[in-house]
């Protein structure tokens, strides 16, 4: 069992929070030179497109102009971060 970890710090305007993860996972995940701060932020952009993604598309009253624009804007974003669309990555495009 892997006993090593690392804690990442995400900090905002004027909050922060910490996540500790395995080290392990983080060097799974790892492409090329790619730093562990990257990795998280990576996980962390691709878990809120899928999450606006869920929203808009399979929940349930999520189908709002609001939720439309948030995910619009979280997709721009993904795109711009990943060099491809959400439905590029996944397979799953609406």
């Amino acid at each position: 069992m892997a006993d090593e970890t690392v804690t990442m710090r995400i900090e905002g305007d004027d909050e922060a929070d910490e996540v500790t993860l395995p080290s392990e996972m983080l060097d799974l995940m790892r492409e090329d030179e790619e730093t562990d701060p990257e990795i998280v932020g990576d996980l962390a952009l691709f878990s809120c497109a899928q999450r606006i993604h869920a929203t808009v598309h399979h929940a349930e009253g999520g189908d709002t102009e609001q939720y439309r624009d948030i995910e619009e804007t979280t997709m721009d974003l993904f795109e711009d971060r990943f060099g491809a669309t959400y439905g590029e990555l996944t397979g799953h495009d609406h």
